[in-house]
């Protein structure tokens, strides 16, 4: 480590610690936060024939904010 880079907060490396100490499947179930994603989890799968398909479906149905647009 530099000596130039910020020191890590004491209250940071003790929670570090702490979860480094739990079972790795209790840290596993905490690390992936399930989050409803509106029209995506509606249905159980969806096929497309072709990726113009997909990417036009994705333009039509779901909210910016999901990031699927085009740049």
């Amino acid at each position: 480590m530099s000596d130039r880079s910020p020191a890590i907060p004491a209250e940071w490396l003790e929670e570090f610690e702490a979860a480094a100490r739990r079972p790795l499947a209790t840290r596993f179930r905490y690390a992936f936060i399930q989050t409803y994603k509106p029209v995506l989890d509606d249905a159980p799968y969806r096929a497309f024939s072709t990726m113009a398909e997909y990417r036009e479906w994705c333009e039509k149905n779901l909210p910016s904010w999901l990031g699927y647009a085009r740049l």
